[in-house]
């Protein structure tokens, strides 16, 4: 620990925006939906960074998402079984739709 808050003290601007840009773009995409929705099958989204929401994404969904974007963002893997890379996420809705988080610009 100790080493990473010398890191950020000593961290230039320039070091700042490459880490920044390393947290990459993350999509994500309607992959089922359970009952109605206004958002339709393969419908897919953007964040630009985990502070930057799609607005066109519904309130309740991206409440939802805020939970797991940041996890996607730095690359902790998920608990998918066939693709840690992925986070597979149900909206709210007890009939709703089942989401898929990833991250595009993998180092």
């Amino acid at each position: 620990m100790e080493d990473l808050l010398w890191y950020r003290k000593n961290m230039t601007d320039e070091e700042y925006k490459e880490m920044w840009g390393k947290l990459g773009l993350i999509q994500i995409r309607m992959i089922e939906e359970i009952g109605s929705c206004r958002h339709s099958l393969g419908d897919v989204f953007f964040y630009n960074t985990p502070y930057d929401k799609p607005n066109e994404v519904c309130t309740a969904l991206l409440h939802v998402l805020d939970l797991y974007i940041w996890r996607v963002a730095l690359g902790f893997p998920s608990w998918e079984a066939d693709n840690r890379s992925i986070y597979r996420i149900h909206c709210p809705s007890k009939k709703g739709t089942i989401w898929e988080l990833s991250k595009l610009n993998q180092e």
